[in-house]
């Protein structure tokens, strides 16, 4: 779950990381009553992705007139994919200094990192490409956290000596907060020292790992903003409970494990094809999952032919092969069905396709080359 700037601040304010005040506005009306109380306001667009400045998506707004014409401007404005419905109407700030200040996930050190940079205000890849020596990184230990002296050591080599103390407590509460709502990533960019000295998160990220979701059912209040500018098939497949990706193909993806998936779509692609998307049905997939996954792929009315790649390990092939014969005729789906199956069952699963007029491909290249013929224009 990516949560939006507002949100992921609703739960620094929580956590003790001091913000601008700021209020929502969905109508151009709803920014002017925000001006109106807060004075200048920057009117920032509330998408799930960054960018936002470059694409026009923040404006400051120094009357009601201009309040006003950003809202105006930046509502139903598309940011790389994503539909404005809502902006962040945040009192200006009189600014002095920028840092970056980011929590994530390190997946080859197998524990979160922490990263500090007195270069704020920019894409922290393009400083880690540009200047590397500008970004200081700490891995804590996982049981026992960042240790002060860690802290410290971080803000002098970042060159914010002179903000340690202040430095230091947001760090620790922002790691805090990483831990306890299991975030993948938790960044303030840019942290920001104002005139008076004090620091502010100017801007928030905050995204949940997926699998821990359940653990903080309190966030399921954001889904609903989420969905609202989100990918519409994506947001269903959450619904259905199934792991699945939107792509830009016309071959539908049907697979079980994410690695055999993954090779599934490096084939069709190989084959000249173009993947429509990710679905991974998982070990041990019953016929309804596999009916579920086949309904899913559908609802994309690009998908001319459906590659379903099946490896029975835990995944019996006889259940897999129902469902697919069940998704067929209830569904009654007129794209082909183009099955590979090994495995566990896979005699039993290919006799009950060839039984229902489905015949299985041989090898796995040669049934990505066959959806990727059937996928073509005119077939």
């Amino acid at each position: 779950m990516k949560l939006l700037e507002y949100q992921a601040k609703e739960q620094f304010q929580e956590a003790g990381i001091p913000c601008q005040r700021g209020r929502l506005a969905r109508t151009p009306s709803e920014a002017v009553a925000a001006f109106d109380e807060l004075g200048p306001v920057a009117v920032k667009a509330q998408v799930p992705i960054g960018g936002r400045g470059k694409a026009g998506g923040i404006r400051l707004a120094k009357s009601r007139e201009e309040a006003n014409a950003a809202a105006e401007t930046i509502l139903g404005m598309d940011i790389r994919g994503y539909t404005v419905h809502e902006v962040w109407c945040e009192e200006a700030a009189q600014v002095e200094r920028e840092m970056y200040l980011g929590i994530t996930l390190d997946r080859e050190a197998r524990r979160l990192v922490l990263i500090l940079s007195a270069a704020g205000g920019m894409e922290i890849e393009d400083v880690a490409a540009s200047t590397p020596e500008k970004i200081v990184k700490v891995h804590p230990d996982p049981w026992r956290g960042p240790h002060g002296f860690e802290l410290r050591q971080m803000c002098f080599a970042a060159g914010l000596g002179d903000l340690v103390t202040r430095l230091t407590g947001i760090i620790d509460r922002l790691y805090d907060l990483a831990l306890a709502r299991d975030a993948v990533t938790c960044e303030i960019n840019p942290l920001a020292q104002l005139a008076g000295g004090e620091l502010v998160a100017l801007d928030g990220k905050l995204e949940i790992d997926e699998s821990a979701e359940f653990r903080h059912r309190d966030l399921e209040k954001y889904r609903r903003d989420e969905e609202g500018s989100g990918d519409p098939l994506e947001i269903e497949a959450r619904r259905r409970a199934l792991t699945y990706v939107h792509l830009d193909g016309e071959v539908g993806i049907v697979g079980n494990g994410a690695g055999l998936v993954m090779n599934t779509l490096d084939l069709v692609t190989a084959a000249g094809g173009r993947p429509a998307n990710f679905l991974d049905v998982g070990g041990g997939a019953q016929a309804e999952k596999v009916r579920l996954s086949l309904d899913m792929v559908l609802q994309d009315p690009k998908v001319r032919s459906i590659f379903i790649n099946i490896f029975g390990g835990i995944t019996r092939g006889d259940e897999v092969a129902r469902g697919i014969i069940a998704a067929r005729d209830e569904l009654h789906i007129k794209v082909p069905l183009v099955v590979r199956m090994t495995g566990t069952a896979e005699e039993e699963g290919r006799r009950l396709l060839e039984a229902a007029g489905i015949t299985p491909g041989v090898s796995a290249p040669e049934a990505a080359r066959k959806a990727v013929e059937l996928a073509k224009p005119g077939r």
